[in-house]
């Protein structure tokens, strides 16, 4: 091989291998190729009797690709040349030829390419002689590199091989080595991200697919929460939320106000909040609405677990607003829970000095309370609490049935039974508070002649034994009511 053409393939290869470029065109279109090289000729063609020098060759290619890896190009080409001997003449070499393009490897930045054809060429000297005209069988590869869709680098080996007319001549072959711009025209806009733009105008080229995007193929994100419209299947979020990856809302307590704009984000299941996702307590009870079984108890009542109010002693009045919460069963009660009698009992003790209770009853000749007696009871209790401030005598009294020795006895003990009870039940009560006294039926208030008045006998008195006490509290309670009733001084200014 001719050191030339050996400097020449070599040059070819190192261009082969150089870098990669942005991207090829799509779709079917035409290529257009200003191309320039260099013509190496037979070493054993004669014209005229002499060898022809190698020479600088320029020309063009024209091409149609129908798809990514067939296509179709007209070449042609010219090379002013020369005898290659001292004073030789000028020769001018031409040829043109059709070729079938073969794409073997298409790929984003180009790739090889490959072709076949059939042309001529012809030599014609400057003076003297006549045309040398030939038929060409042409075939030969390549590298194409695109600088964009538009705009490539193409780097061609072209072997032109003289095909004799006779058989017996030999054949003679020629290299084209070089390369040119190629400019494709009417290939489709290469979208790499297939958002609708095309690369050369796409501002945001790696646009995920199915998202929507602008004029410049940036994606649009209408609603602001980070996931593109066409991806998005919650297009209308609200600003501030945080979302799935789908776009959705993400609600992790679940009472309809999305995480991000949620302010009381730990929210129990089923309670009703309002617009910043915070719990409602319509009524204070410390139960949520949606929880809360009962939606209306009254303020400051203590309730359960479900919002329901408590009565521990069931008289009516909720607990935390029921002003004698141990009221004894049965026993009506006023709007604060305190038992009717109670206020009875006390108004009885302020006007009397005393506590008289005839409907205490005992097991038959003995000191034993029966259950009946023990809401009585209990109302004089819950009076007594009220004033720690007295000393109570608790006397018992019998009818007259019986000897005076053994209804003395007894009315002490029952009294005793009565003071015991009261301690029991009621353990604020001091016991020094109280002095025990049995009677018997000493001090009988009706006459012992018929079974109602030995009913009315047989009883227990809670008497005050210091009733100062009590008309102090009763002036207090004189002058209060008098200060409520006075007409206000409309006459006196500020």
């Amino acid at each position: 091989m001719r050191p030339r053409l050996r400097l020449a393939l070599v040059v070819f290869a190192a261009i082969f291998v150089a870098s990669a470029a942005a991207a090829e065109p799509i779709g079917s279109h035409f290529t257009l190729t200003p191309f320039g090289g260099y013509t190496i000729f037979d070493g054993n063609l004669r014209f005229n009797g002499q060898p022809l020098r190698d020479d600088l060759y320029a020309g063009g290619r024209l091409g149609y690709a129908f798809n990514g890896w067939l296509g179709f190009e007209l070449a042609g080409g010219f090379t002013p040349t020369a005898e290659d001997v001292p004073g030789g003449a000028d020769v001018d070499f031409t040829h043109a030829s059709g070729n079938l393009m073969l794409t073997p490897f298409t790929g984003r930045y180009g790739g090889p390419f490959l072709f076949v054809g059939g042309g001529a060429a012809r030599f014609k000297p400057a003076a003297g002689s006549d045309n040398l005209d030939q038929g060409l069988v042409e075939a030969g590869g390549g590298l194409n590199f695109w600088f964009t869709d538009a705009i490539g680098l193409r780097l061609e080996a072209r072997n032109l091989t003289w095909v004799p007319k006779t058989s017996g001549d030999p054949k003679r072959n020629y290299q084209v080595l070089g390369g040119g711009i190629t400019l494709a025209l009417g290939a489709r806009p290469r979208d790499s991200d297939g958002d609708g733009v095309p690369d050369r105008a796409d501002k945001c080229p790696d646009t995920p697919i199915g998202a929507k995007v602008d004029a410049n193929g940036c994606p649009l994100d209408s609603d602001g929460d980070g996931v593109y419209d066409g991806l998005d299947q919650c297009p209308d979020t609200p600003k501030g939320c945080t979302v799935d990856a789908r776009g959705c809302p993400s609600d992790a307590d679940g009472d309809g106000v999305c995480d991000g704009l949620d302010q009381c984000a730990d929210t129990p299941r089923g309670a009703k909040v309002d617009a910043k996702g915070c719990p409602l307590d319509s009524d204070g009870d410390g139960v949520y609405d949606g929880l809360d079984q009962c939606p209306g108890t009254p303020k400051g009542c203590v309730v359960d677990s479900v919002g329901c109010p408590k009565d521990t002693d069931r008289d009516g009045v909720c607990d935390g607003l029921d002003k004698c919460p141990n009221t004894s069963p049965g026993l009506k009660v006023d709007q604060d829970g305190c038992p009717i009698e109670i206020i009875e009992r006390e108004t009885e003790l302020l006007d009397t000095g005393m506590i008289r209770l005839q409907d205490v009853n005992f097991a038959t000749a003995k000191s034993d309370l029966m259950p009946d007696s023990h809401p009585v009871l209990d109302v004089v209790g819950q009076v007594l609490v009220k004033w720690p401030e007295l000393r109570i005598e608790i006397g018992g009294h019998t009818d007259a049935r019986g000897s005076d020795a053994y209804n003395q006895k007894l009315s002490e003990a029952r009294a005793n039974a009565v003071l015991d009870y009261l301690m029991q039940k009621f353990p604020q009560l001091e016991r020094a508070q109280f002095t025990v006294t049995g009677y018997g039926e000493s001090r009988p208030v009706a006459p012992n002649t018929n079974d109602l008045n030995m009913a009315k006998n047989r009883r227990v008195e809670f008497v005050v034994l210091n009733k100062d006490v009590l008309r102090r509290e009763v002036e207090r309670r004189k002058l209060l009511k008098k200060d409520e009733s006075a007409v206000p001084d409309t006459t006196q200014t500020k």
